[in-house]
């Protein structure tokens, strides 16, 4: 279902939400450039049926509302500029108030994919909000490798992206060697999307079944 959340600074947007009310285990799930999109909502079913409550914010909402779109060359066109108008501080409320959004008492994680990757990257280092972070070819990650992460954080990168290569991928390995890195090999950018022509269907498989391992530890 979709919801209505307000942030620190009064700014209302919407968030997918699903997944049981009383789960003892609860996740922030961060969009692509392409907004809460089928993809984006087929992940967060995914994770509810694993017995998460799930809250995705609609970050676009502050520069444009509902916000749906898919994987041609305009849409990326379309969601980079779109992304370039919003200032990731305030980004980081509306995952703020997500997280607040999410069962009391339950433990909170945080995966993103794409430019959610990197904003779960800074909400493992900007924030105390969560237990556990997971974070999927985030193109950003390495510009702000030195932060440090207060909760455990894993990783996963295509080994033929073309927007992060592999120097970009050590980088951020030797200066978080806490970090654990996966590194999938002939995979590119959005192998875990299904309706991109980069999917990577064993891949894919691969990399969701270390995310829900890595939060059953994390968030048990």
């Amino acid at each position: 279902m979709n919801v209505t959340l307000t942030a620190a600074d009064g700014h209302t947007f919407s968030a997918y939400v699903v997944g049981p009310e009383n789960a003892k285990k609860s996740l922030v799930v961060i969009q692509e450039i392409f907004g809460v999109n089928k993809h984006m909502r087929r992940v967060c079913d995914d994770f509810a049926k694993a017995g998460y409550r799930v809250v995705c914010p609609a970050l676009f909402d502050r520069t444009q509302r509902d916000v749906e779109l898919n994987y041609e060359q305009a849409d990326v066109q379309n969601g980079l500029a779109l992304r370039a108008k919003i200032d990731e501080g305030k980004v980081m409320l509306d995952i703020l108030a997500s997280a607040a959004a999410l069962p009391a008492g339950a433990k909170r994680g945080i995966v993103g994919y794409c430019w959610g990757g990197s904003l779960a990257w800074q909400g493992a280092t900007r924030t105390k909000a969560f237990d556990a972070s997971n974070c999927w070819y985030g193109g950003g990650i390495a510009a702000n490798k030195d932060e440090v992460p207060n909760c455990p954080v894993e990783m996963h990168f295509g080994e033929v992206d073309a927007s992060i290569p592999m120097t970009a991928v050590d980088a951020i390995r030797a200066a978080q060697p806490g970090v654990e890195i996966f590194v999938y090999q002939g995979a590119g950018h959005g192998f875990g999307c299904e309706d991109r022509g980069s999917y990577k269907p064993a891949d894919a498989k691969v990399a969701d079944d270390r995310t829900l391992a890595f939060f059953d530890k994390h968030l048990a």
